[in-house]
């Protein structure tokens, strides 16, 4: 069974920082464009950063130069390096995947989906 197990949400204070990371299984990973996905209440979820199979990232404009995406084939991890935090960057994250980058990124409707991870910044 396809699984993506995200850890290391938190309650943290701004400015700070944190790690996410996301545990796949289940299908052929280095095949797979992944990516990190953000929803906070009454919103609609949002692209935060994503990887393709060529190491290529894309971020959004306001984690842009905050946030690093990274991913370790190796042992099929996708992580999200999250710094100076803000109030804003709370929510539920969620680590995606899927083959085509068009389908993760600019649908976005990507084939997996994790439970997610609750960050909130205070």
């Amino acid at each position: 069974d396809v699984q993506l197990v995200e850890s290391g949400g938190a309650s943290v204070h701004s400015g700070e920082s944190l790690e996410l990371s996301c545990q796949a299984s289940g299908f052929t990973y280095a095949t797979y464009c992944m990516g990190w996905f953000r929803q906070s209440p009454g919103n609609q979820r949002e692209g935060v950063a994503a990887i393709d199979r060529s190491w290529n990232t894309k971020y959004a404009d306001s984690v842009q130069g905050r946030f690093t995406i990274s991913r370790e084939i190796a042992k099929n991890m996708l992580y999200l390096d999250m710094t100076n935090l803000r109030p804003n960057d709370t929510g539920i994250y969620y680590c995606a995947g899927d083959p085509i980058w068009w389908k993760l990124w600019l649908k976005p409707d990507p084939a997996f989906w994790g439970q997610g991870t609750q960050v909130t910044v205070s």
